[in-house]
């Protein structure tokens, strides 16, 4: 029989029982024996039967959907390796689970809330998952008061509103410093992202915390809102004049790449004014002296850049299926709340911190 042909009436017909009863079977409801529930679940998947799912949002008060809208840009979506895998982590565990994922990127936090209000009042989404934190953050509070179901990926929720599941950036930022230290360096620069995200000021106050224990001075760091042009420009400023600064963080790969071109092309063009054939100008000698660069996220970027980047390294889609796995408990009626720190991100150490500092 045509698997798209097959509904409850020809499972019915097939077992020579009532369709109310085959309808009462296939969604576990009271009224029918547990030996017909059994027979009737076979024939359905011997004869390929599938639900459809306006059926299923019909007869339950379940979309079977859970809604992801971020407040950011498409062009952030595109060139950020984490977030994607981590959306692909997301649908991973759903998708095992029956559920799908609905994307509504915004542009804005109250685009973002307004979607929330929307969903809830459509009933559009069975649960949402939160992420990007920010200081005195109004989602959390928002998505309880509106009962959507809701985990937070990051935090913790300093409210108790949301379960988390955040990964420990303040004794990742400790494992970069340190082994920046090892290479000798002592002025090092901290090019962040958006100082209000609640992951952006945890690395801060551990990168603080580090130069202060180790007497390095003033910390220096500079929120990019992490534009790649920005993040370029506070490094060729840093790394030039009578003290610069010989060891760079960047917030994401983008960043470190495009500080990394920025600073090749300015050492060329420099060779070049100053007479240089085209064979001492080659990349090689350009890159010899450039400040130590790490990024706080790892892609195939880190690793096809010369010299490659050293970079953090953590499975962004196994974040992902963790995090929908917690929000599938609270779906479960299973007793979730606090937050768990998970995924101890790995230092790739790459071509751009191998030598110690002159």
């Amino acid at each position: 029989m045509d698997d798209a042909r097959v509904n409850l009436k020809d499972i019915a017909n097939e077992l020579g029982i009532s369709q109310t009863a085959v309808s009462f079977a296939i969604n576990d409801k009271p009224g029918v024996s547990i030996q017909t529930k059994r027979r009737v679940r076979e024939a359905a998947a011997r004869m390929g039967w599938k639900p459809a799912y306006a059926a299923q949002a019909l007869g339950s008060s379940k979309t079977m959907t859970v809604g992801f809208a971020p407040a950011r840009s498409m062009d952030a979506f595109q060139t950020e390796g984490f977030m994607l895998h981590f959306m692909a982590g997301i649908h991973a565990s759903l998708s095992r689970s029956g559920y799908g994922l609905l994307f509504r990127p915004c542009a804005t936090l109250d685009e973002e809330l307004d979607t929330y209000r929307d969903w809830a009042r459509r009933k559009r989404v069975d649960g949402v998952v939160l992420v990007d934190l920010l200081s005195d953050d109004p989602r959390p509070r928002l998505l309880h008061n509106l009962g959507l179901p809701a985990v937070l990926a990051g935090g913790p929720d300093s409210d108790n509103y949301l379960p988390s599941l955040s990964i420990d950036d303040s004794r990742t930022m400790t494992t970069i410093m340190d082994h920046l230290s090892s290479r000798g360096h002592a002025r090092i620069a901290y090019l962040s992202g958006d100082k209000n995200l609640d992951y952006s000021r945890a690395r801060v106050s551990s990168f603080k915390e580090f130069v202060s224990r180790k007497n390095l001075g003033e910390p220096k760091v500079e929120f990019t809102d992490f534009t790649p042009d920005k993040a370029a420009a506070f490094t060729l400023r840093l790394s030039s004049g009578k003290n610069p600064y010989t060891a760079f963080i960047y917030e994401n790969e983008i960043m470190a790449a495009a500080s990394l071109r920025a600073m090749l092309e300015s050492r060329t063009a420099s060779m070049a004014v100053q007479g240089s054939d085209e064979k001492t100008a080659a990349p090689a000698l350009a890159c010899r002296g450039l400040p130590a660069m790490v990024s706080f996220e790892d892609s195939f970027i880190c690793q096809s850049t010369y010299p490659s980047i050293t970079s953090v390294h953590r499975d962004a889609g196994l974040y992902g299926t963790k995090v929908a796995n917690l929000l599938l408990k609270i779906f479960r009626g299973e007793h979730v709340g606090g937050n768990r720190r998970i995924l101890t991100p790995k230092l790739v150490i790459r071509e751009s911190t191998a030598r110690p500092v002159r």
